[in-house]
């Protein structure tokens, strides 16, 4: 299985915010820690505040922090939000994309309980078990 790069960077941003929930951190800081479009964050910002996970403030002093505590943040639940509309593979998406051997495959059932157990196990752990050590400043 293989995640998209907008999880990739939502789980990574995520993972830095936890580092020190008390501080707003800049879209424009993570894309310089990581190496990444600003646009390309702003935009997995903007579904993690949509979806209640962080906050954000505009201006002199704003960025973006955690809305809730990090042991509170299940990460399959994060995982769930930023891979929806992405199926693990055509047939389970949510028209059943257009394979030839549905009704006849018996994978699609298999991978679909993969997905599940993939998932299950990330429910079990949280943002706090994951949180970044604070980056040393030199």
């Amino acid at each position: 299985m293989r995640l998209t790069s907008f999880t990739d960077y939502g789980l990574r941003m995520l993972m830095r915010l936890a580092s020190d929930p008390e501080r707003a951190f800049s879209t424009a800081e993570l894309a310089d820690e990581f190496g990444v479009s600003r646009n390309h964050l702003a935009k997995i910002m903007q579904r993690l505040s949509r979806a209640g996970l962080v906050t954000t403030r505009r201006g002199g002093g704003g960025g973006a922090a955690l809305a809730r505590p990090a042991d509170q943040i299940r990460l399959g639940a994060v995982v769930r939000l930023l891979e929806e509309g992405q199926p693990l593979v055509e047939c389970l998406g949510a028209n059943g994309g257009a394979c030839v051997i549905d009704g006849r495959c018996g994978l699609k059932s298999r991978l679909g309980a993969a997905e599940a157990a993939f998932l299950a196990e990330l429910d079990r752990s949280t943002l706090g078990d994951i949180a970044l050590a604070p980056l040393e400043l030199n």
